[in-house]
């Protein structure tokens, strides 16, 4: 009876990620899913510590520190996420990334030890039985550390600690130490008796070394995908684990996070017109221009006033923001927000440009402004809005360049040549606010602020908003 309400605390928990993934897939539903799938998980893991039983009877040993690292874990991650600023969102959710797949990797590490000594005590035959459950401990370490290591580099990356890394060849080192790792499991695996237990580690640090290779040479503007197959790794390492413990609800939950991931890495390269192959072998947004090589133009550029901006916005019939992480740097999405209640106020229908790949993770102009309670109704995704902007009287573009810069349809030596884009220039008036005429987080200059339709409001966007807002009032 216990091992039956067991399977079934487990059920109930898959059933309970598989609708919260689901719901997840719609900004309106996003917050119930993400609800769903918690409380999933604190079922399943409630149930193990309560009714989990080995095949001898015995419950789960040392549960005084099991509940004491969870508790501590809890508070650490309840106090990171109330205190996280905005702007700081992709590099705890790459840090969180990867102490997932440090986790899979160290769940590897444990269950090898533990084979080998079975191996000492039972010799040769007890393999007879084991190979696919090396093969998975393998697969747990090498995918887990990946992660682990290329989620740290990520994190440090975003928040600039660690800069954009290349050296000649270093395409063919990533695809060689990967090579590597593969072979070593290799003989690990077909010759587990003569095999020094030693070299299961040398596989754990190349592949750490592989996953810091794998990241130091993406440039920031690419980060998005980056974060996104990273998760997806960490997925898979943890079904990995689900499969070594016979967990179904580890299992189904690592299936789904994988799958996911990389559905959305697939997305996120088709919305950057990138190579999933590129990714994989490192060399993903390393052109000079993506590492931080900014083109200076020198061409001339038109200013507008707060009280001509917000003139021509107020007497517009249709206005789409377009957000981009220079509207997080500022913390200005509730100030967007009220500008958006205001022009609304006045009869100006109001809508948001997302792009896919706006900021620096998957979503995050979609968190930015559900932060600040702007109903999801008001979100265009790209397509959409691109259908949408030819009859468009007002594009106010709010710390974005990349994905909003022509390069990217009409320059072929672009490194962002071929990215879909929000095509703004199709409205009647374009107005960027922007700090400075400094390029953007891909380091190319853009064609559109130079364009005839385009005229630049500088300042710091939350500043320049709520100046607007008072503009506005006096209209």
């Amino acid at each position: 009876m216990e091992i039956s309400l067991l399977t079934l605390c487990y059920l109930i928990a898959s059933v309970g990620f598989i609708l919260g993934l689901k719901l997840l897939s719609n900004p309106a539903s996003a917050k119930l899913g993400n609800r769903i799938a918690s409380v999933g998980m604190l079922l399943a893991i409630v149930g193990t510590i309560l009714l989990y039983k080995d095949e001898q009877g015995n419950q789960l040993h040392n549960l005084p520190f099991i509940v004491l690292a969870i508790a501590i874990g809890s508070v650490i991650g309840a106090v990171a996420a109330k205190k996280v600023k905005m702007t700081a969102m992709p590099e705890m959710v790459s840090i969180f990334n990867g102490m997932g797949g440090a986790c899979a990797a160290l769940i590897s590490i444990a269950e090898f030890r533990h084979l080998s000594a079975s191996f000492l005590a039972s010799g040769p035959e007890f393999l007879d039985t084991s190979p696919g459950f090396i093969l998975i401990i393998l697969l747990g370490l090498i995918i887990g550390s990946v992660s682990f290591a290329g989620s740290v580099v990520a994190w440090g990356k975003l928040n600039g600690k660690v800069k954009d890394w290349t050296f000649k060849g270093q395409h063919l080192i990533n695809l060689l130490v990967l090579l590597l790792v593969l072979l070593l499991s290799v003989y690990l695996l077909n010759d587990f008796v003569a095999a020094n237990y030693s070299l299961f580690y040398v596989i754990f640090l190349f592949s750490l070394l592989y996953g810091v290779f794998f990241v130091l040479p993406i440039g920031g503007a690419d980060m998005p995908v980056v974060i996104s197959l990273l998760n997806s790794f960490t997925g898979v390492a943890a079904a990995c684990g689900g499969f070594l413990y016979d967990n179904k609800a580890m299992l189904t939950g690592g299936i789904l996070v994988g799958a996911a991931g990389t559905l959305l890495t697939i997305l996120m390269c088709k919305a950057m017109n990138r190579s999933l192959r590129n990714v994989l072998i490192g060399s993903f947004g390393s052109s000079g221009a993506s590492a931080g090589i900014a083109i200076v133009s020198h061409a001339p550029y038109k200013e507008i006033s707060l009280s001509d901006a917000a003139m021509v916005m107020c007497y517009a019939h249709k206005v789409v923001i377009v957000p981009g992480y220079g509207l997080a740097v500022a913390q200005a999405q509730h100030a967007c927000h009220e500008l958006e209640k205001m022009l609304t106020a006045k009869g100006v229908d109001v809508k948001y440009a997302i792009h896919p790949v706006a900021g620096r993770m998957p979503g995050h102009m979609n968190v930015l402004l559900a932060e600040a309670d702007v109903s999801y109704d008001n979100l265009l995704e790209m397509e959409v809005a691109n259908e949408e902007l030819p009859n468009t009287d007002v594009v106010l573009i709010l710390g974005a360049n990349d994905v909003v810069n022509p390069a990217a349809k009409t320059d072929p030596a672009s490194p962002i040549y071929g990215m879909p884009i929000l095509e703004v220039e199709m409205a009647k008036t374009v107005i960027v606010n922007k700090r400075s005429m400094k390029p953007g987080y891909a380091g190319i200059d853009n064609d559109l602020f130079f364009r005839p339709k385009t005229s630049m409001l500088f300042g710091d966007a939350k500043k320049v908003l709520q100046d607007l807002i008072t503009e506005m009032k006096l209209l």
